[in-house]
Parts: C-alpha cells; sequence; structure tokens
C-alpha cells in the first residue's frame, strides 16, 4: 500500500500546476522602482541604516543613500517603505529540488514546479541544489528560469550524491572505487553540473579523486560526511562541508577509516568545546579556507521541546505528507528522557561550534536542506534559518542576514553582482514588514520579494501553492 501511494505522488510530480499563473505572482514590474523611508540590512554585516531610499533602474540597484539626500528618478515607482526592512536575496547552500516522503525505501518526490516559486517566495533568489536524486530534472529547471520560462531563484546545480554503497535511498548512486569517483565527476561536469557533493559512505580514496575531477573542471565540491571525517576531508581538499558541525565524526570514540562510527549525536553532546581537539579542526578548516553550511532547520526538527512547523507552511503539504510529518514530529516530541537530553545537548553544542567557527573567521554559509521527515518547507525554511542563527548561534541579525547572502555570494565568486545592497549590484531585495532586529520573527512577514528588479507577491505564490508539495 505504502509502495502504490508513493509511486501515485512520483507520477503526480511530473504534472504541472493545472491552476497556478505566474503572472497574478508579479507585483512589480515597472522599470524604475524606488523605494523611500526605508531600513537597510545590506548583507555586509553592518549595522541597519534608517530612512534611506533604495532606486531601481532596469534590474540593477541604481541609488542607494540617505532619503533626504536621494534624487529619485521622474516617473518612477515609488514604494514608501516607512516601517519597512529591505535585505539583499538570499543566497542559499544548501537547498533541494525534491522532497523527502519517510516511506523508505521509496524515499524522494521530485518537486520541480512547486519548490521553484516557493524558496523565492521565502526570499531565495539563488540556491544551490546540495545532492540531486533527478540531475535532469535540476538542470532543465535551472535552464528554463534562465530563460525567463519558469519564476524561480538562480540555481547552482549540484551533481548527483557521491557515495559508496549504502545510502538512505535506492537512488543514489554507489561508486565502486576512486576510478568510479573521477568517472562521475567527469560525466555531470560534461552535463552541466556546476557543483559536487560527496555523501555519507563514500571512502577516503573516492573523495580525494571527487575532489581532484570537480577541480580540474573548475567546480567546488562540499560533503555531508560521516565516514570520512571533517578533517580528513581538509585535507584530501574539500571546498565546502555541509550541516555545520552536527555530522562531524572526528570527534567519536568507535571512528574508523572510511566507516561511520555509531552514536553521532552522542559524541557532539558530550564534546569539551574547550578541548584542544575542537580548536585544532576550527583552526585548520579556517587556514584551509574550507566553508561551512549550517542548515539549522533540518536538525531542530529532531529536537524535543522546538516549535512545530509553522501553520502557513503545513498548508502547503499534500493531506499524505502533512499526516507524516504531524505523526513523527510527535514522537520525536515525546522522545525518552534520555534521547531528549541527547538531542538538545547535541544541538546546543553544535550551534555553539557555528559561532565558535565564525569568530575564528570561518566562513559560514546557510541552507534549509528541506529533508528529514519533513516540517523544513520552502518558503518558509529560510525564514527559521535565519531566527536560528540569531536564537540558537547568538548572532546579530545583521550577521546571520550576512551569512544567508554575502557570504555564500563570495564562496560561489558572484558577490560583485550579488549578495548585498549595493550600487550596481542585481536588485535582488527582500521586504519585510517590521524591524528584525528588535524582534527576528519579523522576518516571517515578507510580503514582497525582487529578484532582477522584478517584485513578487509571496502571499499570491502561497496560495497557488497550497497542498502542492508531494503533488508537484
Amino acid at each position: 500500500m505504502k509502495r502504490a501511494l508513493v509511486l501515485l505522488l512520483a507520477l503526480l510530480a511530473f504534472a504541472p500546476l493545472a491552476h497556478a499563473d505566474p503572472d497574478n505572482w508579479i507585483a512589480y514590474k515597472q522599470p524604475v522602482i524606488a523605494f523611500i523611508h526605508a531600513t537597510i540590512v545590506d548583507g555586509t554585516g553592518a549595522a541597519p541604516k534608517h530612512d534611506q531610499t533604495l532606486v531601481i533602474v532596469k534590474g540593477r540597484i541604481a541609488e542607494l543613500g540617505p532619503t533626504a539626500d536621494a534624487k529619485v528618478p521622474t516617473g518612477a515607482t515609488v514604494i514608501d517603505a516607512r516601517g519597512k526592512t529591505l535585505l539583499p536575496g538570499f543566497v542559499m547552500m544548501h537547498e533541494h529540488l525534491f522532497y523527502t516522503t519517510r516511506l523508505s525505501p521509496y524515499y524522494i518526490s521530485p518537486m520541480p514546479y512547486s519548490f521553484p516559486p516557493l524558496y523565492l517566495a521565502g526570499g531565495e533568489t539563488s540556491i544551490r541544489t546540495t545532492g540531486s536524486i533527478t540531475p535532469y530534472i535540476d538542470l532543465n529547471v535551472r535552464d528554463d528560469i534562465h530563460a525567463g520560462k519558469r519564476i524561480g531563484p538562480d540555481i547552482d546545480v549540484t551533481g548527483p550524491y557521491l557515495n559508496g554503497p549504502g545510502g538512505f535511498t535506492e537512488d543514489l548512486p554507489r561508486l565502486t572505487d576512486a576510478a568510479d569517483a573521477t568517472r562521475t565527476v567527469d560525466y555531470w561536469a560534461g552535463q552541466g553540473v556546476t557543483s559536487f557533493k560527496a555523501y555519507m559512505q563514500i571512502t577516503r580514496a573516492q573523495l580525494k579523486a571527487a575532489i581532484d575531477a570537480a577541480h580540474v573542471h573548475h567546480d567546488k565540491i562540499t560533503g555531508h560526511l560521516c565516514s570520512v571525517t571533517f578533517r580528513e576531508a581538509a585535507d584530501l581538499g574539500i571546498d565546502n562541508l555541509e550541516h555545520g558541525f552536527f555530522v562531524a565524526t572526528d570527534f567519536a570514540k568507535d571512528k574508523q577509516p572510511d566507516q561511520c562510527p555509531k552514536g553521532g549525536a552522542e559524541s557532539i553532546a558530550s564534546l569539551n568545546l574547550d578541548s584542544p581537539e575542537v580548536k585544532s579542526l576550527i583552526e585548520l578548516l579556517v587556514a584551509r579556507h574550507v566553508a561551512v553550511t549550517s542548515t539549522l532547520g533540518v536538525f531542530e526538527t529532531s529536537v524535543p521541546g522546538q516549535p512545530e512547523a509553522p501553520q502557513a507552511a503545513l498548508d502547503l503539504l499534500n493531506p499524505t505528507l502533512r499526516d507524516l510529518y504531524e505523526k513523527v514530529w510527535k514522537k520525536a516530541q515525546a522522545a525518552p528522557g534520555a534521547r531528549a537530553t541527547i538531542e538538545q545537548a547535541a544541538f546546543a553544542k553544535a550551534t555553539r561550534l557555528e559561532k565558535m567557527f565564525v569568530e575564528a573567521g570561518g566562513l559560514l554559509m546557510g541552507g534549509s536542506d528541506p529533508t528529514g521527515f519533513g516540517g523544513v518547507i520552502p518558503g518558509f525554511s529560510s525564514k527559521r534559518q535565519i531566527e536560528l542563527l540569531v536564537q540558537a548561534d547568538g548572532f546579530t541579525f545583521p550577521q546571520a542576514i550576512e551569512i544567508m547572502s554575502l557570504n555564500a555570494a563570495k564562496f560561489e565568486g558572484r558577490d560583485k553582482d550579488i549578495g548585498s545592497l549595493t550600487v550596481g549590484k542585481r536588485a535582488d531585495v527582500v521586504v519585510i514588514d517590521g524591524d528584525p532586529m528588535k524582534h527576528v520573527g519579523a522576518v516571517e512577514h515578507m510580503p514582497l520579494v525582487f529578484k532582477d528588479g522584478v517584485g513578487y507577491d509571496t502571499a499570491a505564490i502561497f496560495k497557488s501553492m497550497r497542498g502542492q508539495i508531494g503533488m508537484n
């Protein structure tokens, strides 16, 4: 019965949304638009600036400065932004174009129609699909968006997971040796993917071959690792590590070469953050310029005491997936005392490690990763990541926005064009109703997102997508 249900969901995933009219999502498309009296958080980590005017001309930021000194072009469409905060479009580094159904092994349902506009509605104007199950879908969606055939963020397409035997789904490749890793990278680089991701069961030899092959193609490679430690991966030349320090196996006492240890959460929960081994690992990552991607939202779902996904996000799930999420979330909340203590301690220490990494000079980026047992939902997961960077990691709001925008733009080599609100850059602008410096939850109120100077009505997108996740 479960198999039949998921096969039906997979078939429905390839049917375009019948009732969605993307033209209804566009609120502003005028060539010249001026926001006046706005608060600006520019993405550089700098303190906010108040009573500012930002002028968009033909999709670029043409002027940004105090409203009293601004020259609004004649004929501009003027938006009074009193009480609003403008942010740069988010550059998110761990997104997917699939959703997890949790009915293993039939685990994945492609979401090529619903996810791109939902990501955009959550402020994400550029994303990396960090690990692909269906690379050709990701490539075609990317190309369609670039050609203006559909609406969504720019997409850096990551190739299929680079993994040895094992993994969470039968859709994953199974590398046999280092030569196979090289062939796989070479093939997908030739097909147009622009980054790669190593996965949990990869060996050091396979990872080294994949890193070297990716670098030959001038592509970067990241990893959600387990069998290989963070230190080993850094020594091999990896560019990026996923999931903060939640999945680091460097501190597991039973770690064996090329094998995943048991009790990953336990090793983080019991970790002495002041130990020399912690300091040494962070120093190594910083010295080797290995970036780290924070994905707090997906780990939060397993921590008793953390909130459920918001109602508006759950409304986007089809009834089957919503029911699955509700059941598993309640089970996670009711975890036995010892398990709950471990999960809570691991979450607290892993978030502290992210802050320590940044304080040591490391490049931290943000992602949402809509996997796990559900509840990490495009359109809302980006907002939650910001909230957790502030509430759990202890960053200021401007620092959190820098992590979510300019840091990733720098990693992607695109910081001259995107990642901050700067004159000359592309007009990717997120509009917030309220002051998130006073209350970070204000990011939940995001009525407009501009990409390339075109403003999208987020409420209209969400209305079109109710019940669609799991269907399209």
